[in-house]
């Protein structure tokens, strides 16, 4: 119709939601609104703006030229105009095959360096196998300190990587590396954090490289050497004057990788053969001096400094020094001029300054326990201090008695001893009921034996010996297969009460939540150990510290006190003085993260001596193992299970009482396989903050058999064998291998039969388990001293060349 106007319904079902807003964007999310731009936002709720393109190029344009002031000074650090060289490159030659020549390949370097031909001649005449040498290179205005270390040689390689600006690793043309040579890559591999690698290929004098095989010689070892290190581009070579010019020129021209700008530990390496001199002191010690150049950090006279293989000295002061006699030679002109030396130190030790103590003393009024003191053992009767008398079974033998342990002492006896004789407690009590506890009190029939602790021994045959090394290796490794199977099962004795084999042992309601005091029953080890209230903020002071003193590339004196005569033994390395943090020098409770390497095979148990190499240090430890909480963390209760055994593909945390290392640190453990063998690289890792308050639970499951099963209630059997001990764990949790959780309701009969409730309907072929658990103590450290045939030996410690 006309003048009819069409209708529209209200839109009553649209409706507007409210956008989402989100206090607290991911870091994702600010990433994808940047779209990669590097213009931070104000705060973590504002919304990251968009630079503009001018700001952008101008960010860059700073980075770059941020980044060549970096090269320009590190260049500096190692040659000047006049080329006589600040500080000389240390480059170290690591042979991988005993068939290599280090000397051999350095003589043939040396004609590519621009030596005059007399100097360039009696620098090869004075060349040996392994040593430490300081060569001018005037071609390229700079100087070296090549390093010659003998081969298949851990430790030496570790400690040259880790004070070396190149390494070289010296491969065969001809003969494969073997498993020694890989166990040296490998724990180059674990420690080496900004070092460069260097890989150069020798071939055997009666063997010469053909030109037509050199480049599939040169795929093959690049190959096999970026499977160490991926960042190798390239293989060189010292035989021909060309591969020997390449070389040089890639040592002494370009700037080294090595990063050492976030180090807050400074080392001197001694330069020269007059570099390292000791002056005998009262008592056998004395003063020591060491001349070289301030590298990596700075130094401070109110740190301590370790010497490897040593130990830690203290500081009496550090001077400045003049240039090196290398460095002189280079500059005839200015050898007759004299040169300005400040008269007073760069550093001398102040209030504030360390000393060497290590671990607190015990005050013994604060303990409860009383212990015979010195005087009281020396006042004891001799024979009694030589020997113990027992009363035993008639019958028994000295060997025998040995063995039994007496009842008073069964509550004194060690944790740690407890720990690892668990297992074979429960199967030596499983199998034989005669020599129980209870047999011991029958007195009608006993005779005393006396058991002196000097009994003869007879060494084995080496047939016997080594069939009975196979055996226990086999031993260990069916232990350690039974652990995975069922881990922490054990069975329940018969003959000894089960509250009384695990009265230390304890019940959780919640592994990851039940609160446990970390202050509860400590023993004494812990009144010697250090400890920090917050080490976050003690971290990031000592480090700021740490920034202050003689600058790197300063050549100085360093003047060290208290120091044995022996610290100037002959050695394959320069001599080298690694500068410590404050508080690094005192024992407390340390701890690693460490990933076990895939190529060792032998199991790994708790508490076994393993080698430890923490930077410049090294310690001999026997570690708890203890599962490591992803992200680092240490949980709500800070209680963490402990593993008998490092396992492959998880990382696991190497507990030990050692000294404190700020930072983190790489480390390595190692297994010694005797004197004359390469040790073993068992796990890498780095330090955690230490933590006396992290709690290590050993766990141990009592399980037990379902007897007749009602819906969710069921007997069950062989859990415990008596009613007092179903009483004593009665409040303790139990749960099934398929899942369910219970409780015990009562006891049945005297025969430890008890009635639980469920969750839910139990199978006939489920398992009842109990956990219990118990507090484990790390052990203390020990200084590693090098054995002899791990190549610590040279002829000569350093020739001026």
């Amino acid at each position: 119709m006309a003048g009819t106007t069409q209708h529209h319904h209200r839109a009553t079902l649209k409706q507007s939601n409210k956008p989402f807003k989100s206090k607290h964007a991911s870091k994702g999310s600010l990433k994808a609104q940047a779209k990669g731009k590097t213009a931070p936002s104000t705060s973590n709720h504002a919304k990251v703006s968009v630079s503009s393109k001018k700001a952008r190029l101008n960010a860059n344009a700073q980075k770059r030229e941020l980044k060549r002031q970096h090269v320009v000074e590190d260049v500096k650090f190692f040659s000047t105009s006049s080329g006589g060289g600040q500080a000389p490159r240390i480059v170290s030659i690591v042979p991988l095959l005993p068939s290599l020549s280090p000397r051999r390949f350095l003589a043939d370097l040396i004609p590519s360096l621009g030596l005059p031909e007399d100097e360039q001649q009696s620098t090869i005449e004075s060349l040996n196998e392994t040593g430490s040498y300081l060569v001018r290179a005037p071609k390229y205005k700079t100087s070296l300190q090549i390093n010659l270390l003998p081969s298949l040689s851990v430790f030496p390689a570790l400690d040259a990587a880790l004070v070396s600006d190149y390494v070289v690793l010296l491969l065969s043309s001809v003969d494969e590396v073997q498993l020694e040579g890989e166990a040296v890559l490998r724990c180059l591999q674990g420690q080496a954090g900004g070092v460069e690698m260097v890989v150069a290929v020798q071939a055997p004098e009666d063997k010469p490289i053909v030109p037509n095989t050199k480049q599939l010689i040169h795929k093959s070892l690049l190959s096999f050497s970026r499977y160490f290190f991926p960042s190798i581009s390239k293989i060189y070579s010292s035989e021909s004057p060309n591969d020997a010019a390449l070389l040089a020129r890639a040592i002494c021209e370009a700037a080294p990788k090595t990063d050492r700008k976030g180090d807050a530990r400074g080392f001197v390496v001694a330069e020269g053969s007059n570099a390292v001199h000791w002056t005998e002191q009262e008592g056998g010690l004395g003063t020591l001096r060491v001349e070289g150049t301030v590298r990596g950090g700075h130094l401070s006279a109110d740190r301590l400094v370790h010497i490897p293989g040593v130990g830690d000295f203290e500081i009496d002061s550090i001077l400045a020094a003049g240039p090196s006699s290398i460095g002189r030679a280079s500059r005839p002109l200015q050898n007759g001029m004299s040169v300005d030396i400040a008269s007073d130190p760069l550093s001398t030790p102040t209030e504030q300054a360390d000393d060497l103590t290590a671990t607190n003393e015990i005050d013994p009024m604060a303990n409860d326990q009383t212990w015979p003191t010195e005087d009281d053992i020396a006042d004891a009767p001799h024979e009694q201090a030589l020997r113990s008398t027992k009363r035993v079974p008639k019958g028994t033998s000295a060997y025998q008695a040995a063995w039994i342990v007496d009842e008073d002492d069964d509550e004194d006896e060690d944790d740690d001893d407890e720990d690892e004789e668990d297992d074979e407690m429960d199967m030596e009590d499983d199998e034989d009921d005669n020599d129980s506890v209870p047999d011991l009190v029958l007195a009608d029939d006993t005779e005393e034996i006396t058991t002196h602790d000097d009994r003869a021994h007879d060494d084995l045959d080496p047939e016997e010996e080594d069939r009975e090394y196979e055996e226990y290796l086999k031993q260990r490794e069916n232990a350690q297969a039974e652990d995975m199977m069922f881990p922490d099962e054990i069975d329940t004795p018969r003959h000894i009460p089960a509250r009384t084999r695990f009265q230390r042992y304890r019940g959780l309601k919640s592994f990851r939540t039940s609160p446990w005091d970390p202050y509860e029953n400590l023993p004494e080890d812990y009144a010697r150990i250090f400890q920090f209230e917050n080490f976050g903020a003690t971290s990031k002071r000592i480090e700021k510290e740490a920034r202050q003193g003689v600058k790197p590339g300063t050549r100085v004196v360093l003047v060290i006190r208290n120091v044995p005569a022996d610290v100037t033994r002959d050695s394959p390395l320069p001599f080298i003085v690694h500068g410590l943090l404050q508080h690094e020098h005192k024992q407390t409770v340390s701890h690693l993260v460490v990933q076990r390497n895939t190529e060792y095979s032998e199991p790994v148990k708790a508490k076994d001596p393993l080698i430890l190499s923490v930077g410049p240090r090294r310690y001999t430890i026997h570690p708890l193992f203890s599962q490591h909480v992803k992200g680092g963390g240490k949980g709500v209760n800070n209680v963490h299970k402990s593993e008998k055994f490092l396992r492959s593909g998880a990382a696991a945390v190497a507990t030990f009482y050692g000294p404190v290392s700020f930072g983190k640190v790489p480390c390595l453990l190692l297994k010694n396989e005797g004197e004359g063998k390469v040790p073993s690289l068992v796990a890498m890792g780095s330090t955690l903050p230490p933590d006396p308050r992290r709690i290590i639970a050993k766990r141990i499951i009592l399980t037990g058999h379902p007897l007749k099963i009602h819906k969710k209630t069921a007997t069950i059997r062989y859990m415990f064998f008596n009613r007092p001990d179903v009483e004593y764990f009665q409040s303790v949790e139990l749960h099934t291998k398929f899942g369910r959780v219970g409780h015990i309701t009562e006891p049945l009969g005297t025969h430890g039969y008890f009635k639980a409730h469920f969750d839910g309907p139990i199978n006939q072929m489920d398992t009842i388990c109990m956990n219990l658990y118990k507090r484990q103590y790390p052990k203390w450290s020990e200084d590693y001293k090098t054995q002899a045939g791990e190549g610590d030996k040279a002829d000569e410690m350093m020739i001026e060349v």
